[in-house]
């Protein structure tokens, strides 16, 4: 089941690559893919174990102690800038993520596509917004 998944987000991504005429290396072995749009990396992230698709990018470095004021913007931007990503902190590094979830078992294309673009699009705007916050 897990290989069906991967290969499934693998011809995903293909699909995505060529129909933007982008040279993106395949998805790993990992389930681990990269895109890059503007100054942001997109990582498409597959979680076989979980049955969960995660497609994420970091958008700024960790919030120095006080910084109630960015992170009341996040929230508040989180509420209905980003479509159905969230911003997030990474529970390891702290770093400020921006995330979306979906099951991978009935996952198609439209849909990859449809969480694949508004994270890079709203990722590449907050990460140039956050650098010179």
């Amino acid at each position: 089941m897990a290989d069906d998944l991967h290969a499934r987000v693998a011809s995903f991504l293909d699909r995505f690559a060529k129909e933007r005429d982008l040279a993106l290396p395949p998805l790993g072995d990992d389930g681990v893919g990269r895109i890059q749009r503007g100054s942001a990396v997109i990582t498409v992230q597959v979680m076989a174990a979980q049955g969960v698709l995660m497609v994420h990018a970091r958008v700024a470095p960790a919030p120095a102690a006080g910084a109630e004021d960015l992170l009341r913007k996040l929230l508040t931007a989180s509420f209905t800038g980003t479509g159905d990503a969230a911003f997030a902190l990474h529970p390891e590094t702290g770093e400020v993520y921006l995330r979306v979830l979906r099951t991978l078992y009935h996952l198609d294309y439209e849909e990859f596509e449809d969480l694949v673009h508004p994270v890079a699009t709203v990722a590449d705007h907050w990460d140039d917004l956050l650098a010179h916050a």
